[in-house]
């Protein structure tokens, strides 16, 4: 789930895109193990992931903090709790986030030994933050054709039910495109799947600091406002083989090849950046919600 404002109005039904769950066969995986993947399969996620020790997950919120005192310092209108969006090709902490092998190492257990990662997010639910995410599959939003990627979900923050911890609807992205409606309500994303109670009981995808899961983009999910005192932030980032195109050619260009070859030229391939900068003319355009 993401908390970023959607490419509005673009409907499944009326572009040629290919939204439908393709089961990973992996009968050799190197680091998951096959139980986990037969459930992804069958329930379209896979938590908790041990990535980062504490000293390390430390590490990343101290860095996530001085992102956030420094967009903020901007004062150029931005939220800075949810405006971290696609800088991976300008901030080399992130960048190395992103390209880091144990997290490479899960993903390609799921989509091969050619990956891309295309998008990143930082979502900060503040204390008492009154957004929800409505209940939604990441896919309806993207022009990307066939829907392939696989979210990374990492902890910044421990995340739980009371901080308002990611809820994901078990066997969903098995299911197709799910109908939905304009939401209603204070959100982060406009589109709300209509009567979720039919798709069963949710789970939490409750995790601590350095630890991270793994979801399919046809899997519905969202996430209730944060009544609680504490923070819950997290790191989304999107990655997906090279054989997926972008319909609209402005989202193939804040990719990283992080692993193995693009014989596809889908996208373009960004460099390492060094230092980071959140200045706004680098801002991508935004993809997604959680």
């Amino acid at each position: 789930m993401a908390e970023e404002q959607p490419v509005v109005g673009f409907q499944p039904e009326k572009e040629s895109r290919e939204l439908s769950f393709q089961p990973v066969v992996n009968p050799n995986p190197k680091h998951l193990t096959p139980e986990q993947i037969r459930f992804y399969n069958a329930q379209g996620y896979i938590k908790p992931i041990s990535i980062f020790e504490a000293a390390e997950a430390a590490r990343n919120r101290a860095y996530f903090d001085r992102l956030l005192d420094t967009l903020r310092a901007m004062k150029d209108g931005r939220d800075g709790n949810y405006a971290i969006n696609g800088y991976h090709i300008c901030c080399e902490g992130l960048w190395e986030i992103v390209t880091h092998p144990r997290i490479l190492d899960c993903v390609e257990d799921l989509i091969g030994p050619n990956i891309v990662a295309w998008g990143s997010h930082f979502f900060c639910k503040q204390p008492y933050d009154p957004k929800h995410v409505p209940w939604h599959q990441d896919a309806s939003y993207w022009p990307l054709t066939p829907a392939r990627t696989v979210t990374v979900w990492l902890a910044i923050d421990d995340a739980d039910l009371e901080n308002s911890a990611m809820l994901f609807l078990p066997g969903t992205h098995r299911q197709g495109p799910l109908q939905w409606e304009q939401t209603q309500k204070p959100a982060v994303l406009h589109q709300e799947i209509v009567n979720v109670a039919q798709y069963g009981q949710p789970v939490a995808d409750e995790l601590k600091a350095g630890q991270m899961s793994l979801h399919a983009d046809m899997l519905a999910h969202g996430s209730t406002p944060n009544t609680s005192a504490r923070r819950r932030c997290g790191l989304t980032v999107r990655y997906c083989p090279p054989t997926v195109r972008a319909l609209d050619a402005g989202w193939m260009q804040q990719a990283i090849l992080c692993r193995g070859v693009d014989p596809t030229g889908n996208w373009r391939h960004n460099t390492r950046p060094y230092g980071d900068t959140l200045a706004p003319d680098k801002k991508p355009r935004s993809i997604g919600g959680n």
